[in-house]
Parts: structure tokens; sequence; C-alpha cells
């Protein structure tokens, strides 16, 4: 699998630690689809901080606590799993999982200008925040920061082709 650029990759886990002497390391599940990694023979490591990308083969996983502990085909001591700790486990956009009409992905809503159905420019989406109930769009203004919930009767229009959310803020939403 060769992908030419970053920007066509979604991360689906951040590998945080080692795990054992064998070269296994435990991920953070970036993922809402965990079974995908069923599937999944290889993926694409990404390190910004390192300025690397690899292909690897997944050897074997299993999930515990919440997390994904994963072996990769070559890394077979700490040291080498330790190689790969602060990178993102990613796999090509055109291998997304197929969503609902109304359902995004965060990565599609990062970056997505929003702005009142009156016209005002309120920032662009800088992260899709969760906190157990309805997700909350951060949205970095000019002058500060919004926490709009990603509820259908608030997000009047969701273009993702476009970049663009159009809003219907309740009274008192905007002014904190």
């Amino acid at each position: 699998m060769s992908v030419e650029s970053t920007e066509d990759l979604i991360t689906i886990a951040r590998i945080v630690k080692t795990r054992g002497l064998r070269g296994e390391v435990v991920a953070q599940l970036l993922t809402d689809f965990p079974e995908r990694f069923d599937d999944l023979a290889g993926v694409t490591v990404t390190s910004s901080e390192k300025g690397e990308r690899r292909e690897l083969k997944i050897e074997s996983f299993f999930f515990q606590k919440g997390r994904i502990v994963l072996k990769f085909e070559g890394f077979d001591t700490v040291e080498e799993g330790e190689e790969l700790r602060g990178s993102d486990v990613c796999v090509p956009e055109s291998e997304s999982v197929a969503l609902e009409s109304d359902e995004f992905f965060d990565w599609q809503l990062a970056g997505c200008v929003v702005e009142t159905i009156g016209g005002k420019s309120l920032g662009t989406v800088r992260e899709v925040m969760r906190t157990g109930g309805t997700e909350l769009l951060v949205v970095a203004g000019e002058e500060k920061e919004y926490l709009i919930p990603f509820a259908e009767s608030i997000c009047a229009t969701v273009d993702i082709e476009n970049k663009m959310i159009r809003i219907d803020p309740p009274e008192g939403l905007l002014e904190f």
C-alpha cells in the first residue's frame, strides 16, 4: 500500500507506549469502529515529530482496557517498539468506514468555517470535543473560542465538500 501524502490518510490510533519485551505497542483508539482492525493487514505509521512514514504489516492485535495492543512484523524487541512511540496509525481515506448521510468523521469537521444562518462568521472548527453527550464543535474565532453543540437543531447545514457549517444558535449560546 503506497500513499502519496499524509493529506489522504486518516488516523485510527496513536501509539502511546511499548508493552512487554517482544516489540508490542499500546495505542489509544481514535476510531469509533475498532472492528476495522479485523480486516487490516497493513497500515501507514506516521511520526510528524520525526518526519517519518512507514508502511507496516500488523502481525497480531488485541484490545485491552479500551486500548489496542499491536504487534508489527519486524518489530521484535522493546527498543524497536519504542521507535514507534508517539506515532499515528493511519489508513487511506478511501478505506474509511461508510457513514450515514447525517454522520461525519471528526477530521471532516475540522477546518470547516462556521457561520450563523444570518451570515456572521464565527471562526473555524479546531476540534470536536466528546463529552459523553452531544459532541461540541470547538470553534476558534478571531477574539474568542466558541463551543457549539453539534446537534441537528443548531447545525442547520453541514457542507463537508465546501468546508462550511451554518448554525442557527439559540439565544445566549454565543454570549459568554
